[in-house]
């Protein structure tokens, strides 16, 4: 048990490896970079261990990663060669993923296990920018096929208690996704992420049962044609416990359409 309970993130991780090569314009990934770089004064204690809910990984069950020594998944395509030379060594746990599927299966939640998979982009990219040295244990969670929101908030709910035993549950993803209108080709994508950033702020502010409701959302299907990238939120909230919740990164201008995007916290 710890001190003071492990907060909850949702995390924006950016596009493939962004923070790692140049970009045009050079500095629109900055204020993201700058927000993965202070994660860490933002939670405050230092983890024991990092469990990880990546956008990139759908099972037909949730699944948790027993790997003791992840390697990296390389699941992007089309950049720079150095890009794919980036390596984030954290040992992964076994104690920890036994311990997802026992809490799991005590709310009657099925967590498969899997001994092969290695950190795809939506763990490695974000982690060598918060906690470079890899030196955290760190395992990452699937999300369940049919990406439904009542299912991924119920197993946050069920995880709630690793938050007492020292363990950072992170949701990366992006609150927005829609890469043809982030990179400007699509009309009238500032306006429909900023209406919908406005409702994610609010709903997650006030009440995430809330999001169940996302795709009636305004602007919901422009910001997310496949919400992969908004589930991570949903087993974040769930984990969040009731904790008071707060906006921790915004901007409202990131690429050439004027991209609203936020990350959250819970307590």
């Amino acid at each position: 048990m710890t001190a003071t309970r492990t907060p909850t993130v949702y995390i924006p991780h950016g596009g493939g490896p962004c923070f790692f090569m140049d970009w045009n314009p050079a500095d629109m990934w900055d204020k993201m970079g700058a927000y993965l770089k202070r994660l860490p004064s933002d939670v405050g204690e230092k983890p024991k261990a990092l469990l990880i809910i990546s956008a990139h990984w759908e099972e037909a069950d949730f699944t948790v990663m027993t790997k003791p020594a992840p390697g990296m998944l390389f699941d992007y395509y089309g950049f720079p060669q150095h890009t794919y030379e980036l390596s984030y060594p954290a040992r992964g746990s076994e104690a920890l993923a036994a311990r997802v599927q026992d809490l799991a299966a005590q709310a009657d939640i099925t967590v498969a296990a899997d001994a092969a998979r290695d950190f795809d982009h939506g763990v490695f990219i974000p982690m060598l920018m918060a906690w470079p040295d890899a030196d955290i244990p760190t395992i990452q969670l699937s999300l369940k096929a049919g990406l439904n929101p009542q299912e991924h908030i119920a197993l946050g709910k069920a995880l709630a208690p690793l938050r007492d035993e020292g363990v950072l549950i992170i949701g990366s993803g992006m609150s927005f996704h829609s890469i043809p209108r982030l990179m400007g080709r699509g009309s009238g994508s500032g306006p429909a992420s900023h209406a919908f950033d406005d409702w994610l702020s609010a709903t997650v502010s006030s009440d995430i049962n809330g999001l169940n409701n996302w795709a009636s959302a305004p602007s919901a299907h422009d910001c997310h044609p496949r919400e992969e990238h908004l589930l991570p939120l949903m087993v974040v909230a769930g984990a969040g416990d009731g904790d008071p919740s707060r906006r921790t990164y915004h901007e409202d201008s990131l690429g050439p359409t004027g991209i609203a995007i936020s990350a959250f916290q819970f307590g």
